[in-house]
Formats: C-alpha cells, structure tokens, sequence
C-alpha cells in the first residue's frame, strides 16, 4: 500500500479528474463529456470525493506529457492541493511507459493516490499497487531488452573496426563518410609536446603549466587541466589502437577482465611511438595515489605528511621528500626540497619541514573556520583579511592577494559550511569553469539520451534501429567521457562510493576536525606527535590541491575547491596584490 501524505482521516479528500482525447473525431463523440461525467460519479460513489477539479486536453497525443492541463494539475499536485488522480484509462495520461513510472513514482513519493477508471487501478489497495508494479516491470524488461540489442549491436561494430561515435580524440579528423580517422597536424604536435613534457617533468600539473604560459588551448579555447592531459596520456588510441568495451562502469575506471577488451591494432594513424607511450604510463604508474589526481607524485605511507603538495614557487618543481633524523622527543619530522637544488645546483630555495609548514598551514585553515562560524560580524574584505591573519604565525604576512581574498568572502557569504570541506566559490577559479561545464553536458546528455530512447521505443513514426544504436552509442561515448572526467575530479577532491577504505579516511577526517573544534591556536608539533602521521597527512591531502613555497614562507595556498590564497610578506618588495 502506498504511504500518504495527505490521504488521512483527518485531510479532506481532493481529486484531481484528468481526461483527454487525441483527434477531432474523438471530440464531436463527446468522448470528453463522457469521460468526465464518469469519473465524477466514480470518484462520489467509490471513494466519497464530492470536492474534485477536472483538468481537459483536447486534441493533445498521448506518446509525451508535454500537455497544459496536464503540467498545471501536476504544478498543483505537486503544491499539495489533491489527496487523489483519477483517470479514464493509463494511455490517457501517456503511451510512454516511461513518462508513466516516472509521474507514477513522483504521486506516490508525494502521497497520493492513482486510480485508473477502467482497468480497476487503485494504488489505495494492494491489488492495485501489485498490477501497477506488473505493467512496470514489463516496461524495465522492455528497456532492458533493448540495452542488451544496443550492446550486442556494439560489440559487432567494435570487432569489425567501425568507429561507434563519440568525441573524436584531440589530434585527429573523422570523415563521416570514408568512415576513417586522418591526423590534425596542428592537434599533434601540441600531443607530441605533452608526451616529451610529461617525460622530462613528470608531472601533469607543470605540462599544463607550460601549455597554458605558452600561450596553447584546448580544442574547445580553454587551458589545459591536469586531467586533460591525463586522458590524452593513458589513451592507446594515439599508438593507433581502437580500444572498446574497457570499463565496467563509465567514470569510476573499473577495468574489465581483459579477455572482455575489443581492441583493434593499426586501425588508423598513430601520432605516438609504443614506447614513448609505455615510458609514460610507466611514471604516471608510479606517481600515482590512490584517491587522488592522476599523476600526483607518490607519498611514502604514513611518513611525508606533505609529500606531493609542496611546489617550489621560484622553478615550479615539485618538492621531495625526506624523512629527518629522529629528535630527543622522540618525533621525525619529514623534510622537503626542491629537487633541482640538489641535482642541478639551479635553485637556491631553501628546504623546509613538517612543523614550519605545518603550523602555518593548519593555523591558517583553523582561522577559516573562526572566520567563517563569525561571519556575521565580518563586514568586508579588510575584515576578513584580519581574522585570517589572526596569530603570530602571521605577524610577517602583510597581506593576502585581492582574487583570493574576494572569492573567500563571496564563498562565506553565499553558502554554509558543511564541515568536511570548502565549498567552491562562485568565483571562477582554476578548476571551477570545467567543473561547471562539465556538469551541464551531462545533464544535456542525460536529456538527449531520454529523448532518443522514446523517439525508437514509442514514436508514432519510430528512427530505425540502425540509427538508433549509431546515435544512441554516440550519446554513450560522449557520457563516458564526461563520467570518466568527473569521476578522476571527484576522486581528487575526496568524493567517492563508500569503500572500506574510505570510510577509515572519512573517520580520519572526523578526527581531525575535533582537534581542530574549539580551539584558537594549534601548536603543530605536538598535534603530529600526539596523532598518526597517516591521519594529518590525509586531512591535509583531502582539502588541499597544492602549496607553493618561497624558502621558507608559504606563497600560495590552493585548496581542493579552486580557491587560491596567495600571500605577501613585509620584508619582501611588495607588488600589486
């Protein structure tokens, strides 16, 4: 039995009568007067209703609920006005199945009752809800059913070389009719660049670094991410290789068995050699971190609470790490060093450990978290700057960078804090754009994908399952891609299926958020000797992208959600903020 909301004792009883005829003819045979009348007299006699609104569409098709009395009585439904729908027949209020489990599932969430007149339905009983779940299992099979012909259709394709659509991969040109892939000259070389930057920086964020300072965009005019340039590095397409049906599930790179793989060698151009590509997936291979951004440097566990954060702000290089000799009190503090001021002699940076980092860094977050529960007595920037730059571990700070801090005090005033992690600015930042965008093509996907699938399911006049499976596929490609992008940002930003493993780090989290709670002041080393290193260096990896030093001062901050901080000290010349 459905659970309802407004159907009690205590809530008078309202219908909403819903009638409809699709042609002219329908109409002079006074269709709709009889279905009104009866359904009045139902709705009296059966459940006692006498209060009731008649909503009528005349000359409106039934394979879609784009209808006006249709939209207004859901637009009132939805407002709580009726306890009950009553309608003549099921195809009265749509032939798509899926419109009718859709609005079906909307009534009964908002507790009302569907009754259908004519094929005895009435979601009130258990007969009635039983028949209904009937009809929608056979529309789930007949979905279903068709998923596994798509499927099938897919893999025949695949294994005899044809392109199954979706984004053409940067680099190359597709002829829709020759049905072959040409190389873009233009795209290859920048893909080219990637593979010898990546081999000589191993590192995603400086290859983008580069691209962008030089001037190069993306297909689309935007600068290159780290992602992007991931997926650019890990696809075999670009060694000539037609790779298919490689992931379980789009987005979370769950690979399949290989004996499951399709994968078609020489099947177009190739722009990389094989070993130049199995060289660099070998250091993205050994860079990478669970749960985090493809290609961010390796941590050594439980040891480099920093490890792979630290970046020097005056060659760009990633920063080592080193675990220090072990102190009186019994704590070993990591140390962390630009690599070229020990290999190449051509940086002059200073080395820095864990509390110098450490206190300045935690203090600063700590200082977020005051300033954003005491926003309310926060006015402006200037007063924002201040709280932020609350301590001594501050004193030689003379101020924060002005993009920075104006995106901090939009972020405090327009959204809450949840606790966990910053939320994102509404201020375009580094990842924020992408993000965005990448969030409105998969909605606008999702709605093409709906639309394609009702044109060849329940269309009047339905596209042939050739065109079909061709555009459905590319719909799917194109969603993948899409997944597979937002699924490495997620990971990177801690947002995830619930795994064991991740349900420690989430309880670490918690723990540290104690340890932060309630104090004004944290003095680093001995929170680091007091909890696991594991812990800190988790928390820190969760809210933080990367950290920029200047010898031994902190330069810039960027946190997990885009926002930078960028900070300026006294005793250096200061420029435009």
């Amino acid at each position: 039995m459905s659970i309802n909301r407004n159907n009690t004792s205590e809530t008078p009883k309202k219908a909403a009568l819903y009638v409809r005829v699709s042609t002219n003819y329908q109409i002079d045979r006074d269709s709709l007067p009889m279905q009104r009348q009866e359904l009045i007299t139902y709705a009296q006699l059966m459940f006692g209703i006498n209060d009731y609104v008649v909503f009528e569409d005349a000359g409106y098709s039934g394979k879609n609920t784009d209808r006006p009395e249709f939209q207004n009585m859901m637009r009132r439904i939805r407002a709580g006005e009726f306890t009950h729908l009553l309608c003549w027949k099921i195809d009265r209020i749509s032939r798509n199945l899926l419109d009718f489990a859709s609005m079906y599932q909307e009534l009964k969430d908002l507790g009302v009752t569907f009754v259908s007149k004519n094929e005895q339905f009435d979601t009130s009983t258990a007969i009635g809800e039983a028949m209904l779940k009937i009809i929608l299992v056979f529309a789930e099979l007949e979905r279903n059913m068709t998923s596994e012909r798509v499927t099938a259709t897919m893999l025949s394709r695949a294994q005899n070389g044809l392109w199954n659509g979706g984004r053409v991969p940067y680099g190359y040109d597709y002829d829709k009719d020759s049905k072959t892939f040409s190389i873009n000259q233009e795209e290859a070389f920048l893909v080219r660049k990637m593979y010898d930057l990546y081999s000589e920086h191993r590192s995603l964020v400086m290859v983008s670094r580069t691209l962008n300072e030089d001037g190069y965009a993306s297909r689309a005019g935007n600068d290159w991410s780290p992602v992007s340039i991931f997926i650019i590095l890990t696809n075999p397409f670009y060694t000539g290789i037609y790779r298919y049906n490689h992931y379980k599930i789009p987005g979370l790179k769950i690979e399949k068995d290989p004996s499951e793989w399709i994968e078609v060698p020489d099947h177009h151009p190739r722009i990389i050699s094989d070993e130049q590509f199995d060289n660099v997936n070998r250091i993205l291979q050994s860079n990478s971190r669970s749960k985090r951004l493809p290609g961010q440097q390796h941590t050594s566990k439980g040891t480099h609470i920093f490890g792979g954060l630290l970046y020097c702000g005056t060659c760009g290089s990633q920063y080592v790490s080193t675990p220090s000799r072990l102190l009186a009190s019994g704590y070993r503090p990591s140390k962390y060093a630009c690599p070229n001021l020990r290999k190449k002699k051509t940086c002059n940076t200073k080395s820095i450990s864990d509390p110098v980092i450490g206190e300045f860094v935690l203090n600063y977050v700590l200082n977020m978290m005051h300033a954003r529960a005491a926003f309310s007595s926060i006015h402006d920037t200037s007063d924002l700057q201040d709280a932020l730059l609350n301590g001594g571990t501050f004193q030689n700070v003379d101020h924060i960078g002005k993009d920075g801090l104006d995106s901090c005090f939009h972020m405090f005033s327009s959204t809450p804090l949840d606790g966990k992690r910053f939320r994102k600015p509404k201020k375009a930042t580094t990842i924020d754009p992408e993000l965005k965008r990448l969030r409105a093509e998969k909605r606008k996907t999702e709605r093409a994908l709906d639309r394609l699938m009702n044109l060849y399911l329940y269309a009047d006049n339905p596209i042939s399952e050739k065109d079909f499976v061709i555009r459905k596929q590319a719909l799917d490609d194109y969603l993948k891609e899409i997944n597979e992008n937002l699924g490495m940002i997620d990971r990177g930003r801690g947002i995830e299926t619930i795994s064991d493993e991740n349900f420690i780090k989430r309880a670490s989290y918690f723990i540290m958020s104690k340890e932060l709670a309630g104090k004004d002041y944290i003095y680093f080393k001995k929170l680091a000797m007091d909890m696991d290193a594991e812990i800190l260096r988790d928390f820190f990896q969760e809210i933080i992208d990367s950290i920029v030093m200047e010898g031994s001062n902190v330069k810039e901050i960027v946190f997990r959600n885009g926002l930078a901080h960028t900070f300026f000290y006294k005793d250096a010349e200061k420029p435009e903020a």
